[in-house]
């Protein structure tokens, strides 16, 4: 995610500089045939050649609305993410006791208890970030050749490579039990069956009367929660906006600019010779606003593709762990995940 509030003009031309040039050197052809030849034949009325612009930007509008959506409601779904877990932390903390047990358990052993229940949420977070950063055939990354050279060049400079992303790989291991790490990592979907395994244990605490009824259910209910978050991140994740959507629309602004030119330099031969030349700085502005357009739909669409569009997953994960780890007492805490380079990740 883009913290800063800006984009530097630097940063833009990274963004779609190249497309500037290919803009620029179509525009100049067509210019140059123009005002050689004057042939008729290189006129397109603009009337015609506006309405297709307009159709195009209304076309641009509502894929870039769908895109929009996706991202918000990806945030959103990582905010309930948030507030679930620290419901899950409190409760934990409150409801497992001796308050209907027959025979009392230590506060050492409950301590152990609410510690392990707690860091194997923990374990659940980073797990669940590392499912949705796997790439699936629509992301940019999958589309082979130069593409994905370039998507795996701009992830390590403004995505996932910004830092040394083993963050799962390690926290795995700090907060899931010896007895179980193994048997969780080897499953099909590690954060299901982490989320499984919660329940298992709230059965276990039930038969200890450490919980009653009433909590176990109230428990089980979060629980369930985070099966539903965990649902619908899956669901963006693994849902791509309908390509009839998000490609054809770069096919018509391609279409768009192509033909821009030629309509550019009949309008301003209008004002003179030496004004045809005018069409050349005015088709590469127009011609770049679109594709700008078609780029920020683009890279907004897959909201967990590890670039830095995407929802800062690594922060909020690092947030709530926190947040529990507070709840437990503990003072040796992880410092927050800090933007590099304006991207927090």
């Amino acid at each position: 995610m883009y913290v800063n509030k800006n984009f530097s003009a630097k940063r833009v031309l990274r963004f779609s500089g190249h497309h500037i040039l290919w803009i620029g050197v179509w525009s100049s052809i067509i210019t140059v045939i123009y005002h050689t030849t004057h042939s008729p034949w290189l006129n397109i009325p603009w009337l015609p050649l506006s309405v297709m612009g307009t159709t195009v930007a209304f076309y641009l509008g509502f894929k870039n609305n769908q895109a929009y959506d996706r991202l918000w409601e990806a945030r959103k779904i990582w905010g309930a993410i948030v507030n679930s877990s620290r419901a899950w932390g409190s409760v934990v903390k409150s409801f497992v006791g001796n308050q209907f047990t027959k025979h009392e358990v230590s506060e050492a052993e409950l301590h152990a208890i609410h510690k392990k229940t707690i860091y194997r949420h923990i374990g659940w977070l980073y797990s669940l970030r590392s499912q949705l950063l796997i790439p699936t055939p629509w992301e940019h990354i999958s589309q082979g050749g130069h593409m994905t050279r370039h998507t795996k060049k701009r992830m390590k400079k403004f995505g996932v490579g910004l830092l040394e992303d083993d963050v799962t790989e390690k926290n795995l291991k700090l907060f899931l039990p010896e007895d179980e790490i193994q048997t969780l990592i080897d499953s099909k979907n590690t954060a299901t069956q982490i989320i499984d395994k919660q329940s298992q244990v709230l059965k276990e605490l039930r038969k200890k009367d450490l919980i009653d009824d009433f909590r176990h259910m109230e428990m089980q209910q979060i629980l369930y929660d985070f099966y539903v978050h965990q649902g619908k991140a899956e669901r963006i994740k693994k849902f791509p906006l309908p390509r009839q959507y998000g490609s054809v629309s770069f096919i018509f602004v391609i279409l768009f600019i192509l033909l821009l030119p030629f309509g550019m330099v009949a309008e301003f031969a209008k004002m003179g010779d030496l004004a045809t030349w005018l069409a050349i700085p005015a088709s590469i502005l127009v011609g770049w606003v679109f594709i700008m357009m078609e780029l920020v739909g683009d890279y907004s669409e897959n909201p967990f593709e590890g670039m830095g569009n995407d929802i800062p997953m690594l922060s909020l994960c690092r947030v709530i762990e926190i947040d529990l780890r507070e709840m437990l007492g503990e003072k040796d805490l992880p410092p927050k995940i800090e933007a590099i380079d304006g991207v927090l990740m």
